[in-house]
């Protein structure tokens, strides 16, 4: 129902408050955490797996001691558990209700980097020296891979 003239004169509108989704943060970047344990949750409704999430403990001087859910990153072992200290940053996986944070990866005590990985290595704390290369992707000319058996330096043409 809407006011009338006299209420609004009286009251005014109220504005509404915006929520703030990582207030762990409190304005910062990234925060330390503690991590108190470490387990698997499943996604919302159309999607299926196994998200990886930690509950973790906020250190520092603001918000010290709140406990939140973290979204571990990447693939396979991540080398995380009780007592670790990692990084947290405030975006979270879409699928899973409650998570609104993820730990960095190459950070702290999460230094455990993806060995497959190709695209998105700063995220996750891969430098490119570090990638194990497989002979069935056929890399970029622009890599510079000289020793790759598709490399054209390395195709004999003998007919």
């Amino acid at each position: 129902m809407n006011p009338t003239l006299h209420q609004l004169g009286r009251y005014g509108r109220k504005k509404k408050r915006r929520r703030n989704k990582v207030s762990c943060l409190y304005r910062k970047p990234q925060k330390r955490v503690l991590v108190y344990k470490v387990s698997i949750l499943p996604p919302r409704k159309p999607n299926s797996a196994k998200r990886k999430h930690a509950k973790v403990r906020v250190l520092g001087e603001k918000f010290k001691g709140r406990r939140t859910f973290a979204h571990i990153p990447g693939w396979g072992y991540h080398g995380l558990h009780d007592y670790s200290i990692a990084l947290l940053e405030g975006k979270g996986p879409k699928d899973v209700p409650g998570v609104n944070y993820s730990l960095i990866r190459g950070c702290l005590d999460f230094q455990l980097p993806e060995k497959q990985r190709v695209h998105r290595r700063s995220k996750f704390g891969l430098k490119r020296s570090d990638v194990r290369r497989n002979d069935d992707f056929d890399y970029p000319r622009w890599w510079g891979i000289t020793n790759h058996p598709k490399h054209p330096k390395n195709i004999s043409n003998a007919y």
